[in-house]
């Protein structure tokens, strides 16, 4: 039950990117507004994620879930029926929102339910693998309802899940809460916030815009907010947020190195499927067939966890998992400029299973750091985290991407300014532009799959460097799991 509705948030995380073609030529959005539909359901996750912990372990954590689930039905439909850009953008948010609800209440659920640590981790391995299964999924989910109905599908087949969901939650899930919650503290809630979007955005404007007084404002508002959040949770009795476990190793290194990870895939994946489609030919559904490689390999960890896990102690599996994706992403940097597509096809196994490995781990490390009382708020942290990563891997990785883009296609004097401009804002433009027999378009597919070799070779690295941080900071031995343990405890 909470692993079906974790693979639904995370596919239609992952859906929309095959969309992208389709809803270009019906809503001609420009390219920042491309992005903003990307961003504005992590950047709403990002903003409540926090807050939504906190008041699951206060008001019951099954009960915020299936309030999100209705939340997240009723979004659904909005975004469906959007006529415009913006119409869909606010639509992604109201789906952060619900989102928020849904995701920090079913890995709460999990560390309530699983008390054992070995059942645990195989739980939440489980719960890992249905969210990089539904990730992987949702391009060929995507590709099936594109190929038989228009772009808005993908969003209406949230509803019929989310009602079973729905229904099965009220019958099968327990409740749980924190039996001595405190005060909820307002103040705390509405600093959360201020610290997180400002900088997102701040971020995102600086790659789309350039450096204004804009970026000065939010920069200042964010780490003013940050410091008075941190400096108030040290000083509530029962704060939103334990502070103190930042100082334990396992928990800060599992927190970084997650966002990394998941900054370096995310900006990747965001136009893996444009590539596909616009670059190779794919038809929506194939193109969801191609990544299939990456479903099996997440699948795979379920088998995998528990051994590596043994073998080599969980900061080592961690970093271990990250190297096998940055191998993975500089193979996919090579083998997109490759004829046979079987190339690719190798290359994305090891980004699923190192992912897969990875993620799963630390998610294990974040959960295992609190008390089974404060679940939800520290839940929190994982989906924020992850949420945040995402974030900036569209914002960055994603406006990289596209510079890149625009840096290698060839002189446009010739073309009418409008058109010059829709080729220039996105390949997806171009392909709805450009005559598809014009040379023009076929060189607008190079410069792109150029500046997807580029952006595949800096997700390498950063995964690598996310390696390192797991590799520093996550304990693998027992005696220092033993120590961060007694640092918890006092």
């Amino acid at each position: 039950m909470l692993v079906t509705a974790m693979l639904l948030l995370s596919i239609d995380g992952t859906v929309l990117y095959l969309a992208v073609p389709a809803l270009t030529r019906a809503l001609s959005p420009t390219a920042e507004q491309i992005l903003w539909v990307g961003d504005a359901y992590s950047l709403a996750l990002v903003g409540a994620l926090v807050v939504a912990g906190t008041l699951a372990d206060r008001v019951g954590r099954k009960r915020m879930l299936l309030i999100g689930v209705v939340a997240f039905g009723l979004a659904s439909v909005l975004a469906a029926f959007a006529p415009t850009a913006g119409w869909l953008i606010a639509a992604r948010a109201l789906l952060g929102l619900s989102g928020a609800l849904i995701m920090p209440s079913t890995l709460a659920l999990i560390r309530n339910i699983f008390l054992d640590a070995r059942e645990r981790t195989r739980a939440i391995a489980i719960w890992s693998a249905g969210f990089g299964v539904g990730a992987a999924i949702g391009p060929l989910v995507g590709g099936f309802l594109l190929e038989h109905f228009w772009w808005g599908s993908v969003f209406l087949i949230n509803v019929p899940v989310m009602a079973l969901v729905l229904v099965l939650g009220l019958w099968l899930l327990p409740e749980s809460r924190d039996p001595q919650p405190g005060r909820f503290d307002i103040l705390s809630a509405v600093l959360s916030m201020l610290t997180l979007v400002p900088l997102v955005y701040a971020v995102k404007h600086a790659v789309s815009a350039g450096f204004d007084g804009t970026i000065t404002v939010c920069v200042v508002l964010g780490a003013a907010a940050g410091w008075w959040f941190v400096r108030r949770q040290r000083r509530l009795e029962t704060p939103m947020i334990d502070v103190a476990l930042f100082r334990i190793p396992a928990f800060t290194g599992a927190v970084v190195s997650n966002v990394v990870a998941i900054f370096a895939l995310t900006g990747l994946l965001f136009f893996f499927s444009q590539y596909l489609q616009l670059v190779r030919g794919f038809r929506p559904l194939i193109a969801g067939l191609a990544e299939l490689p990456t479903t099996i390999a997440s699948m795979a960890v379920i088998l995998l966890v528990g051994v590596l896990l043994a073998r080599l102690g969980r900061g080592r599996a961690i970093a271990t998992g990250f190297l096998l994706a940055a191998a993975g992403l500089g193979a996919v940097s090579l083998a997109v400029g490759a004829e046979n597509y079987l190339w690719l096809a190798l290359a994305l196994i090891p980004i699923g299973l190192g992912i897969g490995l990875a993620s799963t781990l630390t998610s294990d490390a974040i959960v295992s750091a609190a008390p089974p009382e404060k679940a939800g708020s520290v839940s929190s942290v994982t989906e924020t985290s992850y949420e945040l990563g995402v974030v900036l891997g569209i914002a960055v990785l994603g406006s990289f991407v596209n510079f890149a883009y625009r840096l290698g296609l060839p002189d446009l004097g010739d073309l009418p300014a409008e058109q010059a401009g829709r080729v220039r804002d996105s390949l997806a433009s171009a392909a709805a532009t450009l005559d598809p027999s014009s040379p023009l378009l076929e060189e607008a597919r190079h410069a792109f799959t150029a500046a997807i070799s580029a952006g595949s070779l800096a997700a390498a690295v950063l995964s690598a460097i996310a390696a390192v941080i797991a590799w520093r900071l996550i304990p693998s031995s027992r005696e220092s799991a033993d120590a961060d343990a007694s640092a918890r405890a006092h």
